[in-house]
């Protein structure tokens, strides 16, 4: 493998060929294959992963057959890595430093990013494009054939070497074991800011999750962490409800057997007229009624996550809005600014608070990567983390 380690001249900097996954037909399995990796940038970071996590997004998407699916695509996007080299005007990290890439950008610079009330940067709003942020339709990917690969999320972490815009990466601590570090990259931070940041979920209060996969199940630990009292799992999996204790879910409602009753009026008896928070972790438009149905009126607050399929439409009936004064709410990423919340989290980690241990099921090597999507799939698994090298 190429180094392509640079000097103090970016213009010396090369590609670099290393090994990456390469999704090339949707649902198939992928390809190990050698790429190059071109030089970053201006404004763009090049750097070595150290270990990638699965998420069910990439799952979604290396399934996905339509817009925005393409291929060839190099999936991943919640990973760690360290800053192998810099393009120009990049001062924020240098070449050594441990990084997380971020899905969601962060340019520190735009109203959205002052602002304390949105997440969404505007001067890069999100979209899963193919390319790099400030360079439309360019790549730095390409197989030996010379051919492009596209991007993924603005990470494309399922690769040895990566390049990404500087607005999504945050240097963290090279004290921090990578393969819990990696979690906060997108999955754990999603659903812990989600009830920490997007919900603000308060001591004593009432909440309810849909769908208990590793998005659900740090729904309920950040829900944990800012002391809700009950913390109530909705599933068709009994198994999840014994997963589910470890990270704090004190009930559990199987949506199957509610014995003709809507899952919704199962909730609103059990909480005396609905739960405070509802969140919505699968991406299935008729669970966002449901959840939106069992959460109080006057104050009740649904929050979705879930990625459902493009185009699915969310039907709730006018008057009920009018009437019942609740809230539903979108979230990505939590609503965490990453360079910002990021840190606050890993310090809450190392101080034993955010329990990232758990979420790790498997660790394994990067080329049995077919092998870790299949336990995704199956159900079996929480967190896979693949080390490369």
């Amino acid at each position: 493998m190429e180094n392509g380690k640079s000097s103090s001249d970016k213009s010396s900097l090369k590609p670099i060929r290393c090994k990456a996954a390469v999704s090339r037909k949707a649902g198939e399995p992928l390809v190990m294959e050698e790429i190059l990796v071109a030089p970053p940038q201006s404004y763009e970071v090049r750097i070595r992963i150290i270990c990638t996590a699965l998420c069910h997004s990439d799952i979604t998407f290396w399934k996905l057959q339509v817009p925005p699916a393409c291929f060839p695509r190099i999936l991943g996007h919640e990973a760690i890595g360290v800053v192998e080299s810099v393009g120009e005007n990049v001062t924020e990290v240098v070449e050594g430093d441990t990084v997380l890439p971020t899905f969601m950008p962060d340019c520190g610079d735009c109203v959205d990013c002052k602002s304390p009330k949105s997440n969404l940067c505007s001067s890069f709003p999100f979209k899963v494009s193919p390319w790099m942020p400030r360079y439309e339709n360019s790549s730095r990917f390409t197989d030996l054939n010379g051919n492009t690969l596209f991007h993924f999320l603005n990470v494309s972490s399922f690769s040895e070497y990566t390049v990404l815009d500087v607005a999504n990466v945050v240097k963290i601590d090279s004290s921090i074991p990578p393969s819990r570090a990696c979690l906060l990259s997108c999955g754990v931070s999603t659903g812990v800011g989600a009830a920490w940041k997007t919900a603000q979920v308060e001591q004593g209060s009432t909440v309810v999750i849909f769908g208990l996969g590793s998005i659900g199940l740090a729904v309920a630990e950040g829900a944990r962490l800012c002391g809700a009292s009950r913390i109530i799992g909705v599933d068709i999996n009994p198994a999840k409800f014994e997963v589910g204790q470890k990270f704090g879910v004190t009930e559990f409602v199987n949506s199957k057997t509610c014995e003709n009753k809507p899952v919704s009026e199962v909730i609103n008896e059990m909480t005396g007229g609905g739960a405070d928070y509802c969140f919505e972790c699968v991406g299935s438009s008729s669970l966002v009624q449901d959840a939106y149905a069992c959460c109080r009126k006057g104050w009740g607050k649904t929050i979705t996550l879930g990625v459902d399929r493009p185009g699915s439409q969310i039907c709730l009936n006018s008057s009920d809005v009018l009437h019942n004064g609740k809230t539903l709410m979108g979230s990505l990423f939590g609503g965490l600014k990453a360079k910002s919340h990021i840190p606050i989290l890993l310090k809450r980690y190392m101080s034993k608070e955010l329990e990232l241990d758990k979420f790790v099921t498997h660790e394994m090597k990067f080329e049995d990567i077919n092998d870790a999507f299949q336990l995704l799939l199956d159900g079996k698994c929480i967190r896979c983390v693949l080390w490369m090298g």
